[in-house]
């Protein structure tokens, strides 16, 4: 049989072309980068306004923020005769505040037997000083029953001068501790003159006044000599009630008025120094002062309760942390900035803060 002659192979049929798929469109890589940046700001925000919701819900459901509650310092838990430390801490501006309602809490307890006064301040405002100084004083009579002073870091000017509640009826009721800064006796009064400052800058200022020495004080005019001179009429006559109020408390210038002119410069003195020239009586630390403030009350050390006061804790404190009453820089204070005032205070500017 005949070899079959090969057969033609059929050719492929042609490849039909096949339509190119539109490519997908490109992402934006930074909307999800976008979008987590909004969402985070947001989330900013909103916390931000819960914080300040909180703040000022607590504020206004504790209107008396900074009541009055007591906790244990020393001594016997149980004793119902108490001795009670107030706390002075920090600038005084007015007098008011939490200082005002620890002296009236101790005034109405019946139990309270004898007071230790806590003071770390600088000093503060002369009306200030005196307010505490004069309530401090009302308690003590009216009760009868005797303060100890002890000094923290600082107890200066009108901080010296609420010290002086303790009267000089008993001898060692002062006590300072080693590193205590106290003194700085005198007055001051802070006038801020930027008259220069605006000329420079073509600023023009006018007031119309029915005097002129209603603007004394002013920061927009230079102050002439006859405001000087009213001035220090008025520092002088408030320095004298400081050394009035020393006499009161320390029996040694009473007795002898020039040794007290002679330290009365404004300057601060240590411990030591203040010891060595009468400005207080021990250097010792809180304890010494409750011990002494014990043998005063004549009351026994294993029948007493030695108590401090605190704030009360607000609603702001309990949900955030923030104390509602905490002292600090705020417009009021501010604005009583500009109003020029005499200070019993130990310090190179005006006082920012408000006293607890």
């Amino acid at each position: 049989m005949e070899p079959q002659p090969p057969q033609p192979q059929p050719e492929p049929p042609m490849a039909t072309a096949v339509p190119e798929r539109p490519a997908p469109p490109t992402r934006r890589r930074g909307r999800p980068i976008f979008l987590l940046f909004f969402f985070f700001v947001f989330m900013c925000l909103c916390g931000s306004l819960l914080f300040n919701l909180i703040f000022i819900a607590g504020n206004l459901v504790s209107l008396d923020a900074g009541k009055v509650q007591e906790e244990h310092f020393s001594h016997e838990r149980t004793s119902s005769n108490k001795v009670a430390v107030i706390t002075l801490e920090g600038t005084i501006i007015s007098g008011e505040g939490f200082i005002k309602k620890q002296i009236d809490q101790a005034k109405k307890d019946e139990n309270v037997k004898a007071i230790v006064l806590r003071v770390n301040s600088p000093g503060g405002t002369v009306t200030g000083s005196d307010y505490i100084y004069h309530h401090l004083q009302k308690l003590a009579e009216e009760r009868e029953i005797p303060i100890v002073v002890s000094m923290g870091g600082v107890a200066a000017s009108g901080g010296y001068y609420v010290s002086m509640a303790c009267g000089n009826k008993n001898e060692d009721v002062i006590f300072a501790e080693p590193t205590t800064w106290t003194g700085s006796i005198g007055v001051r009064v802070s006038l801020l003159d930027i008259s220069k400052l605006l000329k420079k800058y073509d600023v023009e200022s006018e007031t119309i006044a029915s005097h002129r020495l209603k603007t004394m004080g002013s920061m927009l005019t230079p102050i002439t000599d006859e405001e000087r001179e009213i001035w220090r009429g008025l520092i002088d006559e408030v320095f004298d009630r400081f050394k009035d109020v020393v006499k009161s408390g320390r029996a040694k210038f009473n007795e002898d008025p020039e040794a007290l002119n002679e330290l009365a410069t404004g300057q601060v003195f240590t411990a030591k120094q203040a010891k060595e020239n009468g400005l207080i009586d021990e250097i010792g630390f809180i304890e010494k002062a409750i011990d002494r403030a014990i043998e005063l009350a004549n009351l026994d050390e294993g029948d007493v309760h030695v108590v401090r006061y605190k704030r009360e804790p607000t609603l702001a404190d309990v949900l955030i942390g923030v104390r509602a009453e905490k002292p600090g820089f705020d417009i009021e204070t501010l604005l009583d900035l500009n109003t020029p005032r005499a200070y019993y205070l130990f310090t190179r500017s005006p006082a920012l803060l408000k006293s607890p």
